[in-house]
């Protein structure tokens, strides 16, 4: 992450809508598989898989003592020599059900398979979340009890609204005065992070 994004971040914090929107969207997360749940799926589409949202709500799980935010990425293709924590099929969408929660994320339309399987996660009484990157009219609005579309040609991107995210999902839980860190600190925190090479986990 160069220090123009760096800023933006920043930016966004400091005078715009998205530091309310991002962290709405991540306490609607935080409760929905926090205390209640019992599992949290986070699935891209065949082109996007959002590996690097999931290595960072896995440290935010190990930093707010909240291990429920540790997702289960799940793929669309695995491979046969991949680790066991990357070779979690799409069949595993069809096992979810009442106490979980899917978290989709998808940078424009997301395929016909992928809404049909959504659709049937949330018949089966899954809760589902969804970070869209196609704005309002997203497909996935219909499925998702929750949304957060980023227009393409807004203030931010699907990344930065990604990294927010997954900061505030942690940071409202940690104790401490007046629920923790302050934001700002966290978000600059986090800024740094992003310019070393991704976890060896993932």
């Amino acid at each position: 992450m160069d220090a123009v994004r760096v800023a933006l971040l920043r930016e966004v914090l400091a005078g715009t809508e998205w530091l309310g929107a991002t962290r709405r969207f991540a306490g609607v997360l935080r409760s929905s598989v926090v205390p209640q749940g019992s599992g949290l799926l986070l699935v891209g589409t065949e082109r996007y898989e959002p590996w690097h949202l999931a290595a960072h709500l896995l440290d935010e799980a190990a930093w707010s003592g909240l291990p429920a935010l540790a997702p289960t990425l799940v793929r669309h293709e695995v491979g046969r020599h991949d680790p066991a924590h990357l070779s979690v099929g799409l069949g595993r969408l069809e096992a979810a059900g009442r106490g979980e929660t899917l978290l989709v994320v998808a940078p424009g339309a997301a395929e016909p398979g992928l809404l049909e399987r959504v659709d049937g996660v949330r018949r089966a009484g899954a809760t589902v979340l969804a970070l869209s990157g196609e704005g309002e009219g997203a497909e996935l609005a219909s499925l998702a009890h929750e949304l957060l579309a980023v227009p393409p040609a807004g203030e931010v991107d699907l990344d930065t609204v990604q990294h927010l995210v997954s900061a505030a999902a942690g940071e409202n839980s940690v104790p401490g005065p007046r629920g923790g860190k302050r934001f700002r600190d966290r978000v600059s925190r986090l800024a740094e992070r992003l310019t070393a090479p991704p976890p060896e986990r993932w």
